[in-house]
């Protein structure tokens, strides 16, 4: 795929404690295989869905131990003044802007409201090789629980315009560049435990999504929002063994008319 355009979600990649167990359970959830870990680069290792790079595994870092989370990137020109845009409007820097050898440059940051994600300045790692088919990303949202805060600021940094969902209960917000939607917005609820703080949820594309629950919930995740049926798809949340938060989708399942949007 060619390079995303500013903003646009373009890679994902978590850290676990126990690198062959994340292999294990999501080759067998979502039909991952595996490259060869990169010892240059920490042992980072790419998974991939029918030959296409669609994610990444790695160990934690020392001092990074603990509960596991996916991370999504969003695709910068510049890695460098993208840094300097979320610094100015408020948000934190966790990792300073790095090249990562000729595949491109990096940082990570924390957005006011506590959802953390990362920047991606492609080189020669361009990013996912494919989207929306088995085992690839799907789509993401921001769960938050001060969403005027996060509102704020990824339409200063990335120039979003937003456009809330009508007739829903929910506060829910599509977040575009003009061309088609790129994530969503969720005010978190009572629903969610206090203990769970804002964070970026990543959805997987899947053939079938209730077997990909039962082969989940088999190997020891914890189903956090049984399937449900929308027009987007019937998807599930889950966490996955090690702590990290995910959802499977089957984007060919759907039910009922699209929602109206209005540009808020």
């Amino acid at each position: 795929m060619a390079v995303q355009p500013e903003g646009a979600p373009c890679w994902a990649d978590a850290m676990f404690s126990d690198v062959e167990g994340a292999k294990s359970f999501y080759g067998d959830v979502l039909g991952w295989t595996f490259g060869e870990s990169s010892s240059e680069y920490g042992n980072y290792t790419q998974a991939y869905a029918d030959g296409k790079a669609v994610a990444a595994v790695v160990p934690p870092m020392p001092g990074q131990e603990g509960q596991s989370q996916w991370c999504l990137y969003l695709a910068s020109a510049d890695a460098s003044a993208t840094a300097a845009k979320i610094r100015e409007h408020g948000g934190e820097l966790l990792m300073e802007p790095m090249q990562v050898g000729e595949f491109g440059s990096m940082c990570l940051a924390r957005e006011p409201s506590g959802a953390v994600f990362g920047v991606w300045q492609a080189g020669t790692h361009e990013g996912f090789e494919t989207m929306g088919t088995p085992g690839a990303y799907a789509w993401c949202e921001v769960f938050t629980r001060e969403p005027e805060k996060a509102d704020a600021f990824f339409s200063a940094v990335f120039g979003y315009r937003q456009h809330r969902l009508e007739g829903e209960e929910m506060d829910f917000r599509l977040y575009d560049l003009g061309d088609r939607p790129l994530l969503g917005r969720l005010r978190m609820t009572d629903d969610f435990p206090p203990e769970v703080p804002s964070y970026v949820n990543v959805y997987f594309t899947v053939p079938d999504c209730d077997d990909a629950v039962a082969k989940a919930t088999k190997l020891g995740a914890v189903l956090r929002s049984s399937p449900m049926t929308t027009p987007f798809g019937r998807f599930a949340a889950l966490t996955d063994p090690q702590g990290a938060d995910l959802s499977v989708i089957d984007v060919d399942t759907t039910e009922g008319e699209m929602p109206t949007t209005t540009e808020v």
